[in-house]
């Protein structure tokens, strides 16, 4: 790959809510991104822009042209939360990316993002949150064509932690999965110039990383009745710790319905590492 490959990562989490994650144990979104990039492509350099910090300028076009792509990482945020000025900031960019062309990825925040600045929208989930593992994602017709999945599962597992979810594609859009819980779980978006390939769940996100989100989100999870009580979480989270350290544990992997659609790099990343050789390293070779 090439060694001109610069990326940027997008973080809209809030620096209160950053520290509620560090609190728990958890890296930052955007640290999770930088070393899912850099496992899949060691030269590239990346920088980060945390659009919910006061003050922070936004890219310009000028600014976007020198990436060779756009990340975007999970967020806290709501969509439709037209009072935030961060959201409306992020989605301008969004929309500037299109305009310009520059490939887009992203996972989570980054699939709802790519849809509402396409024209799309998104509202919360009837069904509430979905958390810990995304069950059964099943690839569409057109999923199962298409290059970001090349080499998945056609059914398969994934990180997940959402309360919203697509209700209306925009045009130009294609689902490419989902599940019984999401209907869209993966999103290709073709809008103006640009691109923008993204899924619901995380495959940036390891065991550990889930089990410390859990632990961020632990007094929620039990008022929405994932655990009767805090021992029960703790319990769980225990046993996804040490199922990281030790992913050979067949007890383990039984217990907590494991298998290595979310324990493998090769396999969970799979999306991420397409997206690099099908719409980045084409386009970077024009350049």
């Amino acid at each position: 790959m090439s060694s001109n490959l610069s990326f940027l990562i997008i973080d809209g989490y809030a620096k209160a809510s950053r520290d509620d994650l560090n609190a728990a144990g958890m890296q930052l979104a955007s640290k999770l991104y930088g070393d899912m990039l850099q496992r899949n492509v060691s030269e590239a350099t990346y920088d980060i822009l945390l659009p919910s910090d006061p003050g922070v300028q936004m890219p310009t076009e000028k600014d976007l042209e020198k990436y060779s792509g756009i990340l975007w990482t999970g967020c806290n945020l709501c969509i439709f939360d037209d009072k935030n000025p961060s959201v409306a900031k992020q989605l301008g960019l969004a929309k500037r990316c299109y305009e310009i062309g520059i490939p887009s990825f992203g996972s989570c925040w980054g699939l709802q993002i790519s849809v509402v600045a396409a024209g799309g929208k998104v509202a919360p989930n009837p069904k509430g949150k979905e958390m810990g593992i995304a069950r059964k994602i099943k690839l569409t017709r057109e999923g199962e064509k298409h290059p970001l999945y090349k080499g998945k599962p056609p059914v398969f597992e994934a990180y997940i932690s959402h309360d919203d979810m697509v209700t209306e594609i925009p045009k130009g859009a294609v689902i490419l999965a989902g599940n019984d819980f999401t209907s869209v779980q993966a999103l290709s978006v073709t809008h103006k110039k640009g691109t923008f390939w993204s899924v619901q769940y995380h495959p940036e996100y390891n065991l550990h990383e889930m089990a410390c989100l859990i632990i961020a989100r632990g007094k929620k999870l039990v008022e929405l009745g994932f655990f009767k009580e805090p021992e029960e979480l703790k319990t769980l989270v225990d046993k996804m710790k040490v199922l990281y350290k030790e992913p050979d544990r067949k007890d383990l992997r039984w217990q907590l319905v494991i298998d290595d659609d979310v324990l493998s790099d090769d396999i969970k990343e799979c999306e991420f590492r397409n997206w690099l050789n099908e719409l980045v390293l084409p386009l970077a070779a024009q350049r």
